[in-house]
């Protein structure tokens, strides 16, 4: 009885069903069109990690260098840096953990959840935003939690592993397929493609994030929120709009 209320109170929370599932091998073939939307992503984290670097020394978009820069922290017996180094490698697991309550199923498909993970990261973004411009040193803690929510939305979009906040995993495919390619296998040309322009996204969005930062400070994450909430928006609105529908 109880499992029965607390499954109809969550189908009115959230905007989703629970069960949304599809086969990641095909989804390459069967949504092309929706792969802009990946490499907007990346110029996304690349640009507000990019930002909160300007603001302070750790990455907030992956957390290989937050944690090497909390054991240097604490090797250098700085305190208030490895606090603040660890708050943001704790926020970034509390944004996987919110995509995780969103999204609610394993493989994501377009849709309302998506929208919505969009929208809370624009206004996760917006309060970092005003923590920075006020000297707060935990602002970038905030950064790391919409860049948690957004790498974990995205790493099961489709059923495929596309991580748009950091690019470790994106080059070493890049590279397994360019060694795959010298001895004559099959590669996924799209795929290829895709894993290259990732990469390159999110290149360009840390060079626009850091010119804009230098020009107009921690302000310019506004942008970045600002994307996110027409986003969102637009999908929230528009779920079964052609460009999110599978073909």
């Amino acid at each position: 009885m109880f499992g029965s209320l607390a499954l109809r109170l969550a189908a009115i929370l959230m905007p989703y069903s629970f069960r949304q599932m599809v086969d990641g091998r095909d989804a390459f073939k069967r949504m092309p069109h929706l792969f802009p939307g990946a490499l907007a992503l990346a110029v996304l984290a690349g640009y507000i990690n990019s930002v909160a670097l300007g603001f302070f020394h750790s990455p907030v978009s992956h957390m290989t260098g937050a944690v090497s820069y909390l054991g240097i922290d604490i090797a250098l017996e700085h305190p208030k840096d490895a606090t603040t180094t660890g708050v943001i490698i704790i926020s970034f697991i509390l944004g996987a953990v919110m995509a995780g309550v969103i999204i609610g199923a394993r493989d994501l498909l377009p849709g309302r959840r998506f929208g919505t993970a969009l929208v809370c990261e624009g206004a996760l973004i917006v309060i970092a935003m005003a923590l920075i411009l006020h000297g707060n040193r935990f602002g970038p803690a905030c950064v790391a939690w919409a860049c948690g929510l957004q790498n974990a939305t995205t790493s099961s979009y489709c059923g495929l592993s596309i991580r748009t906040t950091h690019v470790t995993g994106t080059v070493t495919d890049f590279g397994v397929m360019i060694g795959h390619w010298i001895r004559h296998r099959t590669v996924n040309k799209f795929k290829f493609l895709l894993m290259g322009s990732v990469v390159t996204a999110f290149g360009l969005g840390v060079w626009a994030g850091a010119v804009a930062n230098e020009t107009h400070g921690p302000i310019v994450l506004g942008v970045a929120a600002a994307s996110c909430f027409v986003a969102g928006g637009f999908i929230l609105l528009f779920p079964t709009h052609r460009w999110l529908r599978a073909s």
